[in-house]
C-alpha cells in the first residue's frame, strides 16, 4: 500500500463527510469479521474504501481482501495496548496537539477556517470532538509498535553483512544533502508590546481570582501554545529538567491549586500557570501561554545587522568596533558565530546545525533539503560552499522570530549508499527491516492466539498475514 491504513483512518480524510454519503448510507451492515471481541461492520471496510479513492491511494492487494485485514491488524495492536496499559503514554495533551496539527492541515488544504466547517457541516470545536477517538487509537498504535520494537538492535557486523548480499540494483539511493552553519538574532521587542502581553495575563488573573471564569476557560480561549491548548492549558506530569528554567522555577514553587502564579517570562513568551497536582519529582500543571508581537522596524533592524556581518565575513574583515579585542587578521564566519549568534543550539558548535531524530537525539550534520527549514532551504538552494547567504527571517522551533544568515559549510551529491560514507542510514535501514520483520511475526503469533472469525466472502483472499482462515 501506498499509504498506510492509519493514514486513512487518522488523517484529513473528512471521514464525517464520508460518513453522509449516499453510498455508505445505503449498506445495510453487518458483521463481517470480529478479531478477539471487536467486530468489523461492512460499513468500517465502506468508510476506509471510500477514503482511499478520494485520497487518490492504491492498495498493493484486492481491496475487498486488504481492507479488512489492514483495520483487523489495528485492532489487534489495540487489544495488546490495553494489556499493557499503553494508555498510561497517550495523554489528552498528546492527542490534542495531533488534532490540531491535523486541523490546521485540513484548513491550509481547504483554504480557511470557514471553508472547513462549511464543508465538514460541523463547526471546529465539533471537528475536533470527532477525531478525538480515532487520533487516540491512532497514538495507542504507534507507541504500542514502539514499545514491542524498542529493544531491537543490529550490530555494524550485521549492517556489513546485509549490504554486502545485497543485489546492486537494491542499494538505496542518497540524496544530495547539505551542512549548513547559521547565525541567528532575535530581533528586539517593544517595551510597549511586552507590557500590552503581561497586562493581558494580569487581567486574566483578575478574572480567575474574581470568579468570574475558570483558568481553563481562557486557556482555551487565549493561550498560544498549541499543544495544550485545547485542554485547557493542561500539561501532563513533568521533571524539572524538561521544563523552560524559569518556568520550572515558578511552577515547582506553586503549593495552593487555587492560585494563580505571577507572570513568568520563558524562551517561548510570557506565561501564567495554576498547580493541579504533584507527583514525587513531577508536577502537573495549567498554563497560558501569549507571546508578544514581534515588529517589523525591529525584524528589520536585525535583518541589517545581519547583512553587515555577512559582508565583513565576506570580506574576512574584522568589524572596526571589535578590532582592539581582536587577535586575528581574518574575520571569519564561525567568529562571527561566536560573536553574535543568539542560537545556543549551534553556537557552541561554530553554527553547524544539527539534524535530530524525533526522539532528539542526533542524527548527523548532514541534511537533504525537505528536512531543514523552509527558509533556511531556500537561501542553501542557490549556494556554493562556502557562500554565505543573505539575511532572512523565519519562525523558529520555538515559535519565535528570528533573523539569519547561512554559510554552506558542505554539499554531498547524490550517490548509491555505502557503507563507509553512509553507514548510519544504512543501519536506519537495516533496523527498520528489523522492526518490520519482528512486527510482521508478532502479528502472526498474535493471530494464532486470538479468536478469529470471518465470512465466508473472504475464503479466496489472499493475505498479508497467515493465519486468519482456519
Amino acid at each position: 500500500m501506498r499509504k498506510s491504513l492509519l493514514f486513512l483512518l487518522f488523517s484529513l480524510s473528512f471521514s464525517h463527510a464520508v460518513a453522509q454519503t449516499d453510498s455508505l448510507a445505503s449498506i445495510v451492515d453487518e458483521v463481517v469479521w470480529v478479531v478477539g471481541d471487536e467486530a468489523i461492520l461492512k460499513s468500517d471496510i465502506e468508510v476506509t474504501r471510500i477514503q482511499a479513492s478520494m485520497e487518490g491511494v492504491r492498495w498493493s492487494g484486492d481491496p475487498d481482501c486488504t481492507i479488512p485485514e489492514q483495520i483487523a491488524v489495528q485492532k489487534l495492536f489495540l487489544h495488546q495496548a490495553a494489556i499493557d496499559s499503553v494508555d498510561k503514554d497517550v495523554t489528552e495533551n498528546d492527542i490534542a496537539a495531533e488534532i490540531e496539527g491535523r486541523i490546521e492541515y485540513m484548513i491550509e488544504q481547504i483554504g480557511s477556517r470557514e471553508k472547513l466547517e462549511e464543508y465538514k457541516k460541523q463547526s471546529l470545536s465539533e471537528i475536533r470532538q470527532s477525531m478525538h477517538d480515532d487520533l487516540r487509537d491512532q497514538l495507542l498504535i504507534q507507541q504500542m509498535k514502539k514499545k514491542l520494537v524498542e529493544n531491537i538492535t543490529v550490530t555494524p557486523a550485521e549492517v556489513r553483512r546485509f549490504f554486502k548480499d545485497m543485489p546492486e540494483d537494491s542499494v538505496p539511493y542518497v540524496p544530495t544533502a547539505v551542512e549548513v552553519q547559521i547565525i541567528t538574532q532575535t530581533p528586539k521587542i517593544a517595551i510597549e508590546e511586552i507590557n500590552r502581553v503581561k497586562e493581558e495575563l494580569r487581567e486574566y488573573t483578575d478574572r480567575i481570582n474574581k470568579g468570574e471564569t475558570s483558568f481553563s476557560t481562557l486557556a482555551r480561549l487565549y493561550s498560544e501554545d498549541p499543544g495544550s491548548r485545547r485542554s485547557g492549558g493542561e500539561m501532563d506530569y513533568v521533571g524539572r529538567t524538561i521544563l523552560d528554567p524559569a518556568f520550572a522555577a515558578v511552577a515547582f514553587n506553586l503549593t495552593d491549586p487555587t492560585k494563580v502564579s505571577k507572570i513568568v517570562e520563558s524562551e517561548f513568551g510570557f506565561h501564567i500557570i495554576q498547580l493541579i497536582d504533584k507527583r514525587g519529582d513531577k508536577i502537573k500543571v495549567r498554563h497560558i501561554l501569549r507571546k508578544p508581537i514581534v515588529g517589523d522596524s525591529a525584524v528589520n533592524a536585525s535583518l541589517a545587522r545581519l547583512d553587515t556581518i555577512a559582508a565583513d565575513v565576506r570580506a574576512g574583515v574584522v568589524p572596526q568596533q571589535i578590532q582592539p579585542f581582536f587577535d586575528k587578521k581574518d574575520f571569519t564566519f564561525e567568529d562571527a558565530v561566536s560573536l553574535y549568534s543568539d542560537d545556543k543550539d549551534t553556537k557552541s558548535n561554530h553554527g553547524l546545525m544539527a539534524n535530530k531524530a524525533e526522539n532528539g537525539q542526533l542524527k548527523s550534520s548532514r541534511f537533504e533539503m525537505q528536512e531543514l527549514p523552509a527558509e533556511v532551504a531556500r537561501a542553501v538552494d542557490t549556494l556554493q560552499v562556502g557562500q554565505v547567504s543573505a539575511p532572512f527571517s523565519m519562525i523558529n522551533a520555538r515559535g519565535k522570530t528570528v533573523c539569519a544568515i547561512v554559510k554552506l559549510k558542505n554539499r554531498i551529491p547524490g550517490h548509491k549508499a555505502n557503507v563507509t560514507e553512509d553507514f548510519q542510514r544504512l543501519k536506519d535501514v537495516v533496523l527498520e527491516k528489523r522492526r518490520a520483520d519482528f512486527l510482521h511475526d508478532w502479528v502472526v503469533n498474535k493471530i494464532k492466539s486470538t479468536y478469529v472469525r470471518l465470512n465466508d466472502q473472504y475464503n479466496d483472499c489472499e493475505f498479508e498475514y497467515e493465519g486468519w482462515k482456519r
